[in-house]
């Protein structure tokens, strides 16, 4: 595996009351690439992608046992400061969700709560936000018009903007692209390109050409358990596991 690690889970499994949904996962996930995951709907994906922010914390019943870390730190410690560890693993989601604000104040939300603005001009971080979420250009001469005016594909790159804004190290999607039409979702996966320079990058997706197409390494996650996990090129042309070849060619079911 190519340069350092920067998430990783050990022996991880994740309980909702009696339910065990992930099972003995151990990864290791580099810095600086995008990472896939794949599988059939309610596998365990999207709980996997909420361990690294602890999002799965609010749900009754929820248990880990084994370590999830990041840069070699355990987040599950109980002296972890959970509103930080957000700030520093963001988190974009299947449907884009902004705030019923303007475009300006979706995007300078974060750096208003975290003090982040003092020192700094607020109007320089939400410009810089949207430039890295390819969104400036769109709307910088209505950055007070309400967010909800905005395109749906335009929406998800705001709340891609809106996490960049708090200047985090880790990005987390869900399914980004499932709720758009394409050419939306080519600008996600373009955009998704530019920020593995400065951000280490988990996707979730069920569509397996969007992950041999934006990913580095892919992981495939079947009722619970990580079955396989290579450098994309290797998951696609050359899977180790029947399941995963199964998978990924149709045959799967």
């Amino acid at each position: 595996m190519e340069g350092p690690i920067k998430l990783e889970t050990q022996n991880v499994n994740f309980y909702f009351g009696d339910n065990l949904v992930l099972k003995n996962i151990s990864i290791r996930i580099p810095s600086n690439r995008i990472t896939a995951i794949i599988g059939p709907s309610g596998c365990g994906k999207s709980t996997f992608l909420r361990l690294f922010n602890r999002m799965n914390d609010v749900l009754e019943g929820a248990r880990v046992e084994g370590k999830v870390l990041i840069d070699g730190v355990d987040i599950y410690n109980s002296n972890i400061d959970v509103a930080m560890l957000r700030r520093k693993v963001g988190m974009v989601f299947q449907k884009p969700n902004p705030f019923p604000t303007s475009i300006f104040d979706n995007v300078a939300y974060g750096p208003r709560i975290h003090g982040l603005h003092k020192g700094k001009d607020l109007r320089e971080i939400v410009e810089n936000a949207l430039r890295q979420a390819a969104l400036w250009d769109e709307v910088k001469d209505k950055l007070h018009r309400s967010a909800l005016e905005l395109s749906g594909g335009q929406q998800q790159r705001l709340c891609i903007a809106r996490c960049l804004a708090v200047e985090p190290e880790v990005l987390l999607m869900d399914e980004p692209a499932s709720a758009l039409d394409p050419i939306s979702t080519l600008k996600i996966e373009e955009l998704m390109q530019g920020l593995k320079e400065r951000y280490t990058i988990v996707i979730v997706t069920h569509n397996m050409q969007e992950a041999a197409r934006v990913s580095d390494y892919t992981g495939f996650i079947y009722k619970g358990e990580l079955v396989e996990f290579a450098p994309t090129v290797d998951i696609f042309e050359h899977p180790q596991n029947k399941l995963t070849e199964d998978y990924i060619t149709g045959r799967f079911g």
